[in-house]
């Protein structure tokens, strides 16, 4: 399981429905270790940062003592500065395995142009990153999950191109393995010529069910056609999986606005929770 937990809090009400119900979950199916990290955006603010960050390190630290009272051992930690670089610098000096981050059903692309927080931290770390879904219930008039976080590990979507990036994918899972009930990898082919796709049809079918044996645990073995993010998502709700993984290329900013990539489209359109492992 991914012992240590980085959880990026600014104070939103999705932040502290996270902090209260899935954080503890994910606590008690394994994790050990939380470092709650608050960053004080020296880019945004109109008080002076040193004071700001005092009273946030006051909040801060109240939070954590709640979540203490659960069991969990915490470690809070203020800083002042970009957010999502100095958020990707902790995670790297204390070497976590896991940075957890609630989404509320956002446009991410969008979010990009505005300079999100959350966007440019996927981007910026080195970690593998969950990211949770949240909405707004409009009956209850209160912000739900999407996903009881103590079931998010069982049934995994695992999707795999074959490169190199695949390999550190599957090693991801196998960190949270004994929570898994049954694992699913699905590969997407490329459209193409009626022989040619044929062919890679079938190559797929066997490279999977080599994959598959890194498992101990029961397993399936989907290859598909056509856009790799809607066969993605189409059989995660298929296979009712509680998770989806996917491989996070290092790709410019840029080249991800224009032609959007496998990772992004699913983190945008998922309603499950998306595990993105970085490739690089």
């Amino acid at each position: 399981m991914f012992e240590k937990v980085l959880f990026p809090t600014d104070f939103s009400e999705v932040s502290r429905h996270a902090l209260k119900n899935c954080i503890p979950q994910l606590f008690e199916v394994g994790a050990k270790e939380l470092y709650l990290v608050h960053i004080v955006d020296i880019t945004a603010t109109d008080i002076e940062a040193i004071e700001l960050m005092k009273i946030d390190e006051g909040e801060l630290n109240r939070i954590a003592e709640e979540i203490r009272a659960k069991g969990i051992e915490v470690n809070p930690i203020v800083k002042i500065g970009i957010p999502s670089l100095e958020i990707a610098e902790i995670a790297q000096e204390n070497n976590v395995d896991l940075v957890v981050i609630p989404s509320k059903g956002e446009n991410i692309l969008r979010q990009m142009f505005l300079g999100s927080t959350a966007s440019n931290l996927v981007r910026a770390t080195k970690k593998p990153v969950l990211v949770v879904k949240y909405e707004w219930d409009e009956e209850k008039e209160e912000i739900k999950c999407l996903s009881n976080c103590k079931e998010i590990f069982k049934r995994p979507l695992i999707a795999v191109d074959f490169s190199e990036c695949s390999e550190k994918v599957i090693n991801a899972v196998k960190k949270f393995e004994e929570l898994i009930e049954e694992v699913t990898l699905i590969h997407v082919v490329d459209y193409g010529k009626h022989e040619e796709l044929e062919r890679n049809i079938e190559s797929a079918k066997v490279k999977l069910r080599e994959f598959a044996k890194f498992f101990k645990v029961p397993s399936k073995t989907e290859v598909l056609t056509g856009i790799a993010s809607h066969s993605i998502l189409g059989t995660a709700l298929a296979k009712d999986s509680s998770l989806i993984v996917v491989g996070k290329k290092g790709r410019s900013v840029i080249k991800d606005l224009l032609l959007g990539s496998t990772a992004e489209r699913v983190v945008r359109d998922s309603k499950l929770p998306v595990l993105l492992v970085p490739c690089e």
